[in-house]
Order: structure tokens, then C-alpha cells, then sequence
């Protein structure tokens, strides 16, 4: 198990009854980058993957 695995069991635990927008996912990044400007790669890096998840040219 990754030490990332909590945080993603705890957001399912918090809130994995919700339903959430692609708009609302990308406003709470940018908040967190802005809070966490160390994590600006990352965070690019994720969003870029999930917006090419199926991309079959990626690949």
C-alpha cells in the first residue's frame, strides 16, 4: 500500500456518496496549487493524465 492510498480512502470514506463536476475538480486543484505552489508539477501532471486517460494514441 502507497502512503497516498489513505488520503484516497479517506476521500471515498468522506465523500463517496457525492457527485462532483470535472469544473468543480479543476476549481479545488487550482485552490490547492495556490496554496501549495510546490505542488504545481504534480498536480499538472495529474490533470494532464486524466484528461488523456482514453487516449489510445497515448498509449
Amino acid at each position: 500500500m502507497y502512503f497516498t492510498d489513505r488520503g484516497i480512502e479517506e476521500l471515498v470514506d468522506r465523500r463517496g456518496e457525492e457527485s462532483v463536476t470535472l469544473e468543480w475538480l479543476g476549481e479545488q486543484l487550482r485552490t490547492f496549487v495556490d496554496q501549495n505552489p510546490q505542488f504545481e508539477t504534480p498536480i499538472e501532471r495529474f490533470a494532464t493524465w486524466l484528461a488523456r486517460a482514453d487516449d489510445e494514441d497515448d498509449e
